[in-house]
This record gives C-alpha cells, sequence and structure tokens, in this order.
C-alpha cells in the first residue's frame, strides 16, 4: 500500500495518523507524474472501490485473465 502525502516539515500529516501500530519506510519523491484529470479520478475511483471491499484477490485476476494470455 502506498500513500502519497505533502508534509510541511512541523505537524504529523492526516494521512499518517489513520496507519495501523507498526513500522514504515518513508521515502522522498521529488516529482510525482502528471497526469490527467481522468487518469487521477480513475484512480480515485478505484481506491474507494478497492476501500469499499469490492477488489478481486490476485488468484481471482489471474483466474480471469488465464484464458485470454494463453
Amino acid at each position: 500500500m502506498a500513500i502519497i502525502l505533502h508534509w510541511n516539515g512541523v505537524d504529523l500529516p492526516e494521512e499518517l495518523k489513520g496507519l495501523k501500530k507498526g513500522r514504515y519506510v518513508l521515502l522522498p519523491m521529488d516529482e510525482a507524474p502528471d497526469l490527467t484529470e481522468e487518469q487521477e479520478a480513475g484512480l480515485e475511483a478505484a481506491l474507494a472501490s478497492v476501500r469499499a471491499g469490492k477488489g478481486a484477490s490476485l488468484e481471482e485476476v489471474r483466474a480471469k485473465l488465464k484464458p485470454h494470455v494463453e
């Protein structure tokens, strides 16, 4: 799971407050890829769908795609 956040260098970002207790690695990212508004909306919709429990397991995806790639 990746979380992109903007940090002012002082206050704890809201994106981190919701994480489970544990150990994390943070990596700085100088430049994010530019996305079109359509791409951004598509990613937001996909994330909302997965968060709502509508995602598929890796096994389900492989089984669904297998007939199309053989």
